[in-house]
C-alpha cells in the first residue's frame, strides 16, 4: 500500500522551468501548495545513478531533506533506439552547460546519420519523497519517432524532435493539455496520483 500525501506544501526537485510549469500544471486538481528547489535555492545533487528511477530518487531525497517537506522529482529524457539508448540518463548532459537543446537535438541527428530506425520513447520516472526517507517511485514511457528538422515552440527539451506515435505532429507543436493527456510524465503521474493523492 503506497503512502498517501496528506496536502500541503510540496517541493518539485526541479531547477528546469519548463519541468516545474509542467508538474504544476499537473498538481493544480490536488491540495498542493507547490514550490520548487530553485525558489528554495536548494542545492542540485549530483546525479550518480544509472536509471531514470534512481536519479529521481536522489533528487527527490535531496530535496525532501533539505526542506523539511515532501518532495516530488522527475527524472525523464529521451531514448532513441538505434543510438542504443541514448542519450537516456544523459539527455539533460547533451543540451551542455548552458541546457541548449538545440544542441543536444542536433546532435541526436547528427549520431542517426546512416540508421534507419527512427523509433524512439520518452521515459520518466516520477519519485514522491518524505523528510524521513520513504519514497514511491513510478516510471511510464510513451512511443514515437525522431523527426527532422525539428518542429513546434510549444513544449521544451527534445519535445520539437519527438513526434508521439499515431500523431501527425510533435510535442513542440502540440497544445499542452493534448501533451499532458498522453506524455509519459502524465502517465507516471497518474500512477502516482491514483497512489498517493486523494482529489
Amino acid at each position: 500500500m503506497a503512502r498517501k500525501f496528506e496536502g500541503g506544501r510540496l517541493v518539485v526537485a526541479s531547477h528546469n522551468p519548463g519541468k516545474v510549469r509542467e508538474i504544476n500544471d499537473l498538481l493544480r486538481p490536488f491540495r498542493v501548495e507547490a514550490v520548487s528547489a530553485g525558489d528554495l535555492n536548494l542545492p542540485e545533487p549530483e546525479e550518480t545513478g544509472v536509471t531514470f528511477a534512481e536519479n529521481a530518487i536522489l533528487k527527490a531525497k535531496a530535496a525532501a531533506e533539505a526542506s523539511g517537506l515532501p518532495a516530488l522529482s522527475d527524472d525523464s529524457g529521451l531514448s532513441v533506439n538505434a543510438l542504443d539508448g541514448a542519450p537516456g540518463i544523459y539527455s539533460a548532459r547533451w543540451a551542455g552547460p548552458g541546457k541548449d537543446f538545440g544542441i543536444a537535438m542536433k546532435r541526436v541527428n547528427t549520431e542517426m546519420v546512416g540508421k534507419d530506425d527512427p523509433r524512439a520513447q520518452f521515459i520518466c520516472a516520477l519519485c514522491l519523497a518524505w523528510p524521513d526517507g520513504h519514497v514511491e517511485v513510478f516510471e511510464r514511457t510513451v512511443d514515437g519517432v525522431i523527426s527532422w528538422p525539428p518542429t513546434g515552440t510549444k513544449g521544451f527539451g527534445y519535445d520539437p524532435i519527438f513526434r508521439p506515435e499515431g500523431h501527425t505532429i510533435t510535442f513542440g507543436e502540440m497544445e499542452p493539455e493534448k501533451k499532458h493527456a498522453m506524455s509519459h510524465r502524465a502517465r507516471a503521474f497518474e500512477q502516482l496520483v491514483d497512489n498517493c493523492f486523494q482529489k
